[in-house]
């Protein structure tokens, strides 16, 4: 019975992929769109061939020469680029102004949480992002790596994830918290003192983290501003214990003693950095560390809180965000693109994109090239992130010409996944 129950499983998964129009990755494609942004710069009519699963050529159509039996696919109108990279999204999470963090983490079962992933997983592959770091499952133990697997193996639709899975925080920095004194579940993994710190390191490396994420500040109370927490020997272990087994470190820090301690360990990003100075920052551009700024989550954050924006003065938090983005500019830190989706609604990533430009100071092509080569460089990801023959055939198309109007990344009319079709949006 089990078997015939398995295989009726699969030939409704095959039935379904080929209802919703999807194309095997063993025959080649001819992508012709309007213009091909590569990952760098645009070309006007340029093509695309796909071949497998990678990219085989790219060029002038009178520079690519394509199989006779190659499917040919128009794309008039549009651009097409690489698949978007996201650097900082949590797919168990969804808005707060739908259920509060507090409530995600105590009230609501891991079932209900992985089958909302589930659906943000599918969002935002649909919003042209094949490639997302998920930063943490936010008290949802190791279910990212399960989400993970099920991507990877076809079961639901999703882009290819690096995951960090419990994330580490100092012994009581975290939440939720109950002034009761009754222990409540945590949103992350508690440790304190090296040879914890390295212990937890090993179990969630063990478990299938590909990055280690750590909170190097946070709120010790409710109302408290956020200080350091652990030490700096502390961030060291971590950060040496996860290079030994040849994943990164990334740090939530958004206090100047929490970044620079965070970074003299060796973290490769900065994840938030609201209240970077000048110095802070020198020391990340030296240290070759970058940063991702987040400010779609403060930004969706202020507006739940009642803030009327382009009505109502900056909040405190905005201000300071914009000050800090002067500095990190200033002193030419490398950029991530990543905006905590999960904060704010899943398949809307390229927020994060619209306000670098619009309220940033950004132009249009500096944000894509985050998005795609340069994120891909900055989380290792040599086979992606560009359109170069031997590269993944991750591809997005949009209609328009998103170098120039950042508003086109919300037209995604075509994503090509591992060399499959999986949207195609006339």
């Amino acid at each position: 019975m089990r078997i015939c129950s398995s295989l009726s499983a699969k030939l409704l998964l095959i039935w379904s992929l080929l209802g919703a129009g999807v194309i095997s990755a063993e025959e080649s494609i001819l992508l012709r769109p309007a213009a091909v942004f590569d990952g760098q710069e645009m070309h006007p009519d340029w093509v695309v061939l796909v071949a497998g699963n990678k990219v085989a050529a790219s060029g002038t159509s009178t520079e690519v020469s394509a199989p006779a039996n190659a499917r040919t696919v128009d794309l008039p109108g549009q651009t097409l680029m690489p698949g978007m990279i996201d650097g900082h999204s949590h797919m168990f999470l969804h808005p707060y102004n739908e259920t509060s963090w507090n409530e995600q983490v105590m009230d609501e079962s891991l079932a209900l949480r992985t089958a909302r992933a589930t659906v943000h997983a599918r969002r935002t592959l649909e919003a042209g992002f094949t490639t997302a770091r998920d930063l943490g499952t936010e008290g949802a133990g190791y279910a990212d790596v399960g989400l993970k697997q099920a991507i990877d193996s076809g079961i639901i639709p999703g882009p290819r994830l690096l995951v960090a899975t419990r994330a580490i925080v100092a012994t009581g920095s975290y939440g939720p918290k109950r002034s009761t004194g009754l222990d409540v579940p945590q949103g992350a993994q508690e440790a304190s003192g090296l040879e914890e710190v390295t212990r937890v390191t090993r179990e969630q490396i063990g478990k299938g983290a590909d990055v280690v994420k750590v909170y190097a500040d946070y709120r010790w109370g409710k109302d408290e501003p956020s200080r350091p927490t652990f030490s700096q020997e502390e961030l060291n272990a971590i950060v040496q214990t996860a290079r030994a087994a040849g994943r990164p470190v990334v740090a939530h820090a958004t206090t100047p003693e929490g970044m620079r301690r965070a970074i003299n360990a060796g973290a490769e990003t900065i994840e938030h950095g609201d209240e970077g100075t000048p110095e802070v920052f020198r020391l990340m551009k030296q240290k070759g560390v970058a940063l991702c700024p987040t400010v779609a989550a403060g930004d969706s954050v202020a507006r739940y809180r009642g803030w009327k924006k382009g009505m109502d003065p900056d909040p405190p938090a905005i201000a300071q965000k914009r000050a800090s983005m002067k500095a990190a500019r200033e002193a030419g830190v490398t950029f991530v693109m990543g905006g905590d989706v999960g904060v704010f609604t899943h398949g809307e990533n390229a927020l994060e994109m619209e306000l670098l430009v619009n309220e940033y100071g950004f132009t249009p092509i500096q944000v894509l090239r985050q998005a795609t080569s340069g994120n891909a460089a900055v989380f290792h990801l040599a086979d992606r992130g560009s359109i170069r023959p031997g590269l993944l055939a991750d591809l997005v198309s949009v209609a328009g010409d998103p170098t120039r109007d950042v508003a086109a990344l919300r037209q995604i009319r075509f994503v090509v996944k591992d060399g499959a079709v999986v949207r195609n949006q006339p």
